[in-house]
């Protein structure tokens, strides 16, 4: 007697709805420092952000840690913690990175494949469709996998393993600069010239296609996040999004 299998296909699972309690706590945190939500300087109080965000001081502590070892809070005996993040630092990052990935795409351009080439044709492709429909979540997917392609093309391992510690930055980078529809569009011009340098495989156009994409939209995180009048800070939930409830703590 044969059994009746469904074979239904089923989408696969919001990767952020594997996170942890602390995952969650650290990405609100981290997301709010680069947007400049919560600007350089600002004095982080321990227990009122865990009371704000209903969470313990647990995961807060855990999640200060790493952000004292991205380079975004420092904590100083006998004066707390502060977000050391500026727009100086914030530039800064945006330069190394132009400068490895122009000439990572440089690399690209000399190695790619047929097969690559096709690859990212779909990734551009994709971001046009989700840039026409607002899909700003999809687009950071989109965005993280044309680099990565690039990436994987260029076979230069050294430095990609350089770029890993600039990852964290320019995942929440993105996550910020592409909820505006203006930067949306700007960023498709860009990543299609850099496309087109790359189908062509010329390695002079791909570098300076690169490097010009990653400095304008460097400054432009800048000049969104920091060269805003700031007013008072509170961080609670409205800065930094409803994280958890006291009782999510015991599931993470």
């Amino acid at each position: 007697m044969s059994e009746n299998i469904a074979r239904t296909r089923l989408d696969p699972v919001d990767p952020s709805l594997l996170k942890g309690l602390r995952e969650h706590v650290h990405d609100a945190l981290r997301r709010a420092i680069i947007s400049g939500e919560i600007p350089s300087g600002a004095l982080l109080n321990e227990r009122q952000m865990a009371e704000d965000l209903g969470v313990s001081t647990t995961p807060l502590k855990e999640a200060l840690r790493r952000l004292e070892n991205e380079g975004l809070i420092v904590t100083e005996p006998r004066r707390g913690t502060r977000v050391t993040f500026d727009a100086a630092q914030a530039e800064e990052m945006a330069l190394a990175r132009a400068a490895l990935e122009s000439m990572i795409a440089r690399m690209a351009a000399t190695r790619i494949t047929d097969a690559e080439i096709a690859t990212l044709r779909d990734v551009v492709g994709e971001m046009g469709l989700a840039t026409k429909t607002g899909e700003a979540a999809k687009l950071i997917v989109l965005n993280e996998a044309f680099h990565d392609g690039i990436h994987a093309a260029s076979g230069c391992r050294y430095l990609q393993r350089i770029l890993v510690g600039q990852r964290v930055y320019d995942h929440a980078t993105r996550n910020f600069l592409l909820a505006d529809v203006e930067e949306r569009g700007r960023a498709l011009v860009e990543h299609n010239a850099i496309f087109e340098a790359l189908a062509r495989r010329d390695p002079d156009a791909a570098e300076r296609a690169m490097r010009d994409h990653v400095v304008r939209s460097g400054r432009q995180h800048v000049k969104a996040a920091f060269e805003r009048r700031q007013g008072p800070i509170t961080v609670d939930r409205a800065t930094l999004g409803d994280t958890a409830t006291p009782h999510q703590e015991q599931a993470s």
